[in-house]
């Protein structure tokens, strides 16, 4: 039972031995204890506040990456729009020259067209009049083979020019 209620001397000395413990205690290691809690508690707290200032500045980062990328959409967009008004430009621009092209093309194919019908039909009034004449002097040789149907035919053209 003594284990469970201690005698009074020994108590006297546990309590004179915690005494000097705590003493020894506050004197020389309370304050090196306090300091570096204190410390410790400081540190805490400047990592919190960095953390702070860490987690505002990922916020402003982030607004930040959110504002250029919209700006990067609407560029995106503005260039887009500026290169299908661009391609539409040169479309059309390609369609009218072709256009133009075409009716260059048609004019000119007319006019040689004009020009090789009429210099064709001048070469077919050349060469039917040439076979007139050709076939006009055969007939005429034929006709005025002998003297009396060449004197006839004066007569007549006498007669035609009088009257």
């Amino acid at each position: 039972m003594q284990l469970v209620t201690p005698e009074p001397g020994l108590l006297i000395w546990m309590l004179i031995s915690f005494a000097i413990v705590f003493f020894i205690l506050r004197k020389y290691a309370w304050k090196p204890v306090l300091k570096m809690l204190y410390e410790r508690e400081e540190g805490i707290e400047k990592a919190l506040k960095e953390a702070e200032n860490a987690r505002k500045s990922v916020e402003k980062l982030q607004s930040e990456h959110d504002r250029i990328l919209n700006e990067a959409c609407v560029e995106r967009e503005r260039i887009f729009r500026e290169a299908n008004e661009i391609k539409e430009k040169i479309v059309s621009e390609a369609r009218e020259q072709a256009i133009a092209e075409k009716d260059k093309i048609l004019t000119s194919a007319r006019m040689t067209i004009e020009s090789e019908k009429n210099i064709a039909i001048k070469e077919i009034r050349n060469v039917a009049a040439e076979l007139s004449v050709q076939i006009a002097e055969k007939i005429i040789r034929r006709e005025l083979s002998n003297d009396q149907k060449q004197k006839e035919l004066v007569e007549q053209m006498m007669k035609e020019l009088v009257n």
